[in-house]
């Protein structure tokens, strides 16, 4: 262990820990200048959201205590197995937030210095994380629990104060990163959805002069089908990443256990999978896999004819968000989970498309550009949080210190993802 560090309890660092009471609460967002009480979910991702919370009035006000203070860590005891124990540090007073019987936060101590924001980050650190799941009790699979003591008796590697203050500096650096990269995303997506409502809304200068065609006009169904193998393993269609591979995991059971029973059907690149079925109504990607796969009967496969149309655009007019609330409107059944869209009435829906195709590919190119750019800033902000979480690793149990000849610099990491 580093001079001047040594293992601790997480009760030596603080005084105590205080909570709120359950009052009740209205439904809907507050404002800022409502009183209300917190949810646990208002510390649930590791960063304090004070919207997260219910108005309170009346009675309800008076019996309520225990507000967010500035510099202190409010900490979820009772939560589902995957967040109970999530904390988060507070940056400045809510007077108008209340805690919960559920959130608990810290008091610090009177006769110690501490560096909260330090304490914060080890709180969050995939290692406490861990020990407080281990630690929480509950038959409930939905909701668990963590005790005082168990909090209080966690094991910490406790630095001298100056280097607390230089690990929680060093490592907001990183929460900086992903928080601009966060909001940066936001805006591109905006603009993503503004660019699409632009082309693809009905009756806008742009697209005054664009003809009505059925879907059907484009595209044709496939119905091609083989037992998926270990060449060609089984995929399937997610609103986030289109087409992808199942896990490894999942095509060995299946393959041990359901090849022989069903035929799945086949996947071309290029093709557009449809999910009739999902329960965000039309789910649509197209697929990017560069050989067939296999994917669930349940999907629709479509062939786009390229001599008639361009495939980007294609895509891009299916998946726009307008096009999407349309699909929905179109759902079928009498029970949610039997509730579809058939792909008869897919097919016969209505898409608006200039006739030239030089014009298509115009329009799919700047599309997909604004598409590119927020999967770049998505791969960048995944790559900060993976240094982060190494980061946390190697600082908070004394393996690397700042200003050390160990310390990999910010700078390196920038040239990494470059």
């Amino acid at each position: 262990m580093n001079k001047g560090w040594k293992i601790g309890r997480v009760g030596e660092l603080i005084d105590s820990l205080e909570s709120g009471i359950s009052v009740n609460g209205e439904d809907g967002t507050p404002s800022n200048d409502d009183y209300a009480v917190l949810k646990v979910s208002a510390v649930t991702y590791g960063k304090f959201n004070p919207k997260a919370s219910k108005r309170i009035t009346g009675s309800e006000l008076r019996r309520a205590k225990c507000t967010p203070k500035k510099g202190q860590i409010i900490i979820s005891r009772s939560n589902t197995p995957d967040f109970v124990g999530a904390s988060c540090y507070v940056t400045e007073d809510y007077p108008n937030r209340f805690l919960p019987d559920k959130l608990w936060q810290t008091v610090p101590h009177p006769d110690k210095e501490v560096e909260h924001k330090w304490l914060a980050y080890f709180l969050a650190s995939p290692w406490a994380r861990f020990r407080l799941s281990k630690l929480a009790t509950g038959t409930s699979n939905s909701m668990k629990n963590i005790t005082k003591s168990e909090l209080m008796t966690l094991p910490v590697q406790i630095p001298p104060f100056l280097e607390q203050k230089r690990i929680a500096s060093f490592l907001e650096c990183w929460d900086n990163a992903i928080e601009k990269t966060e909001v940066l995303i936001a805006a591109k997506e905006k603009q993503f959805e503004w660019l699409c409502q632009m082309y693809f809304k009905p009756g806008n200068t742009i697209n005054s002069e664009w003809k009505k065609h059925q879907i059907k006009s484009f595209v044709r169904t496939r119905n091609e089908r083989e037992v998926p193998s270990d060449e060609a393993p089984l995929y399937s269609l997610t609103i986030e990443n289109g087409v992808t591979a199942k896990t490894d995991r999942y095509n060995r059971e299946f393959l041990v256990t359901d090849k022989e029973v069903k035929k799945y059907k086949i996947v071309y690149p290029q093709d557009i999978v449809f999910n009739p079925a999902n329960l965000r109504w039309g789910a649509i990607a197209r697929s990017e896999v560069e050989h067939k796969v296999t994917v669930s009967p349940i999907y629709e496969v479509l062939k786009v004819n390229t001599s008639k149309i361009d495939s980007d655009f294609l895509t891009h007019a299916l998946t726009c968000s307008r096009q999407i609330s349309i699909f929905s409107t179109m759902v079928e059944g009498t029970l949610v989970e039997r509730m579809a869209v058939k792909i008869d009435t897919f097919l016969n829906c209505h898409i608006y498309v200039p006739n030239s195709q030089e014009e298509q590919k115009r329009i799919a190119q700047v599309l997909n550009l604004s598409k590119k750019e927020i999967n770049l800033l998505k791969n960048t902000l995944e790559q900060y949080r993976i240094q982060k979480h190494g980061l946390m690793q190697k600082l908070l149990t004394g393996e690397w210190q700042v200003g050390g000849s160990h310390l990999v610099t910010e700078d390196m990491y920038q040239e990494e993802i470059v």
